[in-house]
């Protein structure tokens, strides 16, 4: 009886857990819905400009604006390239990673993560 009990308990855990992972890879959660709320404010490039340093750094790329503060310490490459671009109009910066080449879909899907609001008064 012992252990029959013992290899269902087992069993029902391990469903458990399949389970949660599954719905945790395949749905969506609320965590993706909250950047596109927090996108509506929009911020002036003066604004963005205060946001110049490694303890924080906001950078604007193809019209929104971003809060890559947490990102710094998770970037795969030497801060000294990212840094430069804290505070500024980094879209050309994104696109080329300075080097002509271009960042991964992974890493334009992390952006939404990071992204704040848009940026006003941009010029066509």
């Amino acid at each position: 009886m012992m252990r029959k009990l013992f290899i269902a308990s087992t069993l029902f855990f391990w469903l458990a857990v399949i389970g949660v992972w599954l719905a945790n890879f395949w749905l969506p959660t609320q965590q993706n819905s909250a950047p596109a709320l927090a996108a509506e404010n929009g911020y002036a490039l003066q604004e963005v400009a205060r946001h110049n340093r490694q303890s924080d750094c906001w950078m604007a790329i193809g019209g929104a604006v971003y809060n890559f503060t947490a990102y710094l310490p998770q970037h795969p490459s030497d801060p000294a390239i990212f840094l430069p671009w804290c505070g500024k109009e980094a879209t050309q910066a994104f696109a080329t990673k300075t080097k002509g080449r271009a960042h991964s879909g992974y890493a334009e899907q992390l952006l939404q993560k990071y992204r704040i609001g848009t940026l006003n008064n941009v010029q066509p």
